[in-house]
């Protein structure tokens, strides 16, 4: 069984934050050629967070901060916006669907979503949900009837038509 792209990275990570050379580089090399993604060492993910599809086609730039129980889908991507120095700090309970693009030195406020194949240039107060090209404020978690993060399968019924 192939292990979860965050286990990984955790040892990794733990490997550069004691300063033990060549090791955090292994586990970065493992990731991009078992998941084809690409988690620096140095990026700092908050416990309780996990990645869907074990982290495949996922590229960080190193710099980010992510939260405590956070979901991260498949394909999503971190990426540094000049002149910025550093890139996103995300929040805690953050959902950032696949396919995700976070630009530049953002912060992702607690409980937001972010929904698939959004580019986030901007950013995000606390328990909003976003989307679209560039991403803009489509509705509140607050509005939501079901909690996104206990993946429910008990509604009946097909999605209404498009208007």
């Amino acid at each position: 069984m192939i292990p979860n792209a965050i286990y990984i990275h955790r040892i990794g990570n733990w490997l550069y934050r004691k300063k033990i050379p060549i090791l955090p580089l292994i586990s970065q090399f493992y990731i991009f050629i078992i998941h084809n993604s690409r988690i620096p060492p140095k990026t700092t993910i908050g416990k309780g967070t996990l990645f869907t599809a074990k982290g495949m086609g996922v590229v960080f730039n190193g710099d980010e901060i992510i939260g405590e129980n956070c979901r991260i889908g498949h394909h999503v991507k971190m990426l540094r916006k000049n002149p910025y120095k550093h890139c996103a700090k995300i929040g805690n309970r953050v959902f950032i669907s696949s396919g995700a693009v976070i630009m530049g030195n953002v912060i992702i406020e607690d409980d937001a979503i972010i929904s698939a194949n959004s580019v986030v240039t901007k950013s995000v107060p606390n328990g909003a949900i976003v989307g679209g090209i560039p991403a803009r404020i489509i509705g509140w978690v607050t509005d939501l009837d079901y909690n996104i993060f206990e993946n429910q399968k008990d509604k009946e019924g097909t999605e209404p038509f498009l208007k």
